[in-house]
């Protein structure tokens, strides 16, 4: 039996949760503290939490609410947005949390990810790649700034770069695909974890057990993150905050990779 992480991915905007559709289409889901209590009791692997306003609005990370979401998340947590300096690192690393995701950061100021991984170490430094379908012309495209500005760089050569800078791990997120839940994109996975040494995190499609066995057998990922899956029980998506029992993950998971 192999097992790999499974990760509920959470978004933050305003201080609340939400869930996003194609990263347009937004539903408040819930407080972020009381979900990090309920995700403890579930013996989750790891928490990832992004504030996707802190770019697109260019606010700093908020320190004081970060502090208190690491000091009530008893499994390891990973954050991202609005992170643009060295100080902010370690403010948010001091707070307890284990790894720092840069985003629109990555492209702006590339040496800010080649400084923090000499200073902090490379498993600390996380590069998340949001990626779109290029319609007419095929291929993907990254975009930053919540799905809003287009990078010149194609999705493997963001990650090789990211490699090379430092970052030990990439998340590697489907913006078509991101709360439809109708799995994963292996193809752009499979391209992404071909290309580089380091742990990939699929992210953007889970809607089944079965996705996250897609996205590793065929995805070539090493971890699987999912948000709507997580967050919404049935299929008028209510809100319920939700994780896998054990026996559930390996029997329908891990005993199937």
């Amino acid at each position: 039996m192999r097992r790999v992480r499974i990760i509920p991915a959470l978004l933050m905007e305003n201080g609340g949760l939400v869930k996003t559709i194609g990263f347009n289409e937004r539903k408040y889901v819930g407080d972020p503290i009381n979900t990090v209590k309920i995700l403890n009791d579930k013996e989750v692997d790891e928490v990832v939490l992004l504030d996707i306003g802190a770019s697109k609005n260019s606010t700093s990370p908020n320190i004081d609410l970060i502090t208190e979401i690491a000091s009530e998340c008893f499994m390891p947590l990973a954050y991202g947005g609005g992170v643009t300096e060295l100080s902010q690192i370690k403010q948010i690393l001091n707070a307890g949390v284990e790894k720092v995701i840069f985003n629109t950061s990555f492209f702006d100021n590339p040496n800010l990810i080649q400084e923090a991984a000499k200073i902090y170490g490379s498993q600390s430094i996380v590069v998340s790649l949001d990626v779109k379908k290029r319609r007419l012309l095929g291929g993907y495209q990254v975009k930053t700034i919540g799905g809003k500005l287009t990078q010149k760089l194609t999705p493997v050569e963001a990650s090789i770069k990211a490699v090379t800078l430092g970052a030990g791990e990439i998340i590697i997120t489907s913006i078509d695909n991101d709360g439809r839940m109708t799995g994963y994109d292996l193809e752009l996975t499979k391209s992404v974890s071909e290309a580089v040494s380091v742990p990939v995190i699929a992210c953007g499609g889970a809607g089944s057990m079965g996705d996250f066995v897609s996205v590793i057998n065929e995805g070539h990922a090493s971890a699987a993150a999912a948000g709507s899956l997580f967050v919404f029980k049935g299929p008028h998506r209510a809100v319920l905050v939700n994780y896998p029992e054990q026996k559930v993950l390996n029997d329908e998971v891990y005993n199937r990779l």
